[in-house]
């Protein structure tokens, strides 16, 4: 099994993606660590994370392999980065984190990214985890709790007592701010597994939310966004996260110019409150451009299975090869992922500003 940098690199790496030590590893459950992670001031800024993202962190060996994994870390609240990662049968790297990652480690991270963000830390937010997807509604829960005026419903599905991750601290919080956090547990152990039935039933109490959240194995979401549905709530954000088959952390490879379609389009790209105009090749992703030509634009899994490098199409169209985690009312707004963005007019204008 790889092992993870132990040398004096510098915590600024070339090309995407920084190496940060791990402070300290923590055992949550037995199935569960989280990963402490020192960033250093000169990082600071990049680091900076709104409660709800994500870090992508690579496991060093060939083939490279990396995946995302939610931060439990509420900003504003903890002074490091942490994420929390449940061991996964037969994954490789939840379990090659869970098993060799040590303190004193560094571990090559993309910065903080992701969309699974409350749109108010002032709002009254109904969160649906199953097994791990507590991680991000851990660093919710506290956000809200600890800097604004919310509340928090959390209905949180586990396979059995011992795999309740932030068991302890949930029921800390609850005590410290009573009224504003109800947590409502689900054990297979004792009741099944959550049906759709089950789960409408338990939520209909708090479809008055001005948002739902949910995270978790596939099949739990599948049946908390119907029974969401049936109760007509306004707003459901879901997170997903698939196993990525590449390398996100490997510089963009553009098609040479001879495989071109066609003459290129033309792009206007607002970013970081600066407007670019490039040439867009007719086959070559919108982010590989962007990234190609030296612009700081956001992604991680370079897939199409994340939403990090979202934009919104503000003139003319695009194509999207692949796209797993944009909701059709995203899709209606213009937002697209640029990782999968393909021209489908000359002129094109989109902007990572909004």
């Amino acid at each position: 099994m790889p092992t993870a940098d132990t040398g004096s690199e510098n915590s600024v790496a070339q090309g995407p993606g920084h190496s940060l030590v791990v402070r300290d590893v923590v055992t949550e459950t037995p199935d569960a660590k989280s990963l402490v992670f020192d960033v250093p001031d000169e990082l600071s800024e990049r680091f900076r994370y709104q409660p709800g993202q994500f870090l992508t962190v690579r496991m060093p060996g060939e083939p490279a392999a990396a995946r995302c994994y939610s931060l439990s870390s509420a900003p504003g609240v903890d002074d490091s980065l942490v994420v929390t990662v449940k061991r996964v049968a037969g994954g490789l790297v939840s379990n090659w984190i869970c098993d060799e990652v040590r303190p004193g480690d560094r571990l090559r991270v993309l910065p903080p990214s992701g969309r699974f963000v409350p749109p108010s830390l002032d709002a009254d937010l109904l969160l649906v985890a199953g097994g791990s997807g507590i991680t991000p509604m851990f660093s919710v829960v506290r956000s809200v709790l600890e800097r604004g005026s919310g509340s928090v419903v959390l209905v949180y599905a586990n396979r059995d007592e011992r795999s309740v991750i932030f068991a302890e601290r949930l029921r800390e919080l609850a005590e410290r701010h009573p009224g504003r956090l109800v947590t409502l547990h689900l054990l297979e152990s004792v009741e099944g597994l959550p049906t759709e039935a089950r789960l409408r039933d338990l939520l209909r109490p708090f479809a008055s939310s001005a948002a739902a959240f949910v995270c978790g194995p596939a099949p739990f979401m599948d049946a908390a966004t119907a029974a969401l549905r049936d109760l007509s709530v306004q707003r459901v954000v879901v997170e997903r996260f698939e196993s990525l088959t590449g390398d996100p952390f490997a510089e963009p490879d553009l098609p040479p110019v001879e495989t071109v379609m066609g003459p290129a389009a033309r792009v206007a790209v607002d970013l970081d409150g600066q407007r670019h105009v490039l040439d867009w090749p007719k086959n070559a992703p919108l982010l590989d451009v962007l990234r190609a030509d030296g612009l700081d634009a956001p992604f991680s899994c370079r897939e199409g299975a994340c939403s990090a490098c979202a934009c919104k199409v503000t003139a003319g169209q695009v194509n999207m090869t692949r796209n797993d985690v944009l909701e059709a009312e995203d899709l209606a707004e213009g937002w697209v992922l640029a990782c999968q963005a393909l021209p489908a007019t000359d002129e094109v204008a989109v902007t990572y500003d909004e």
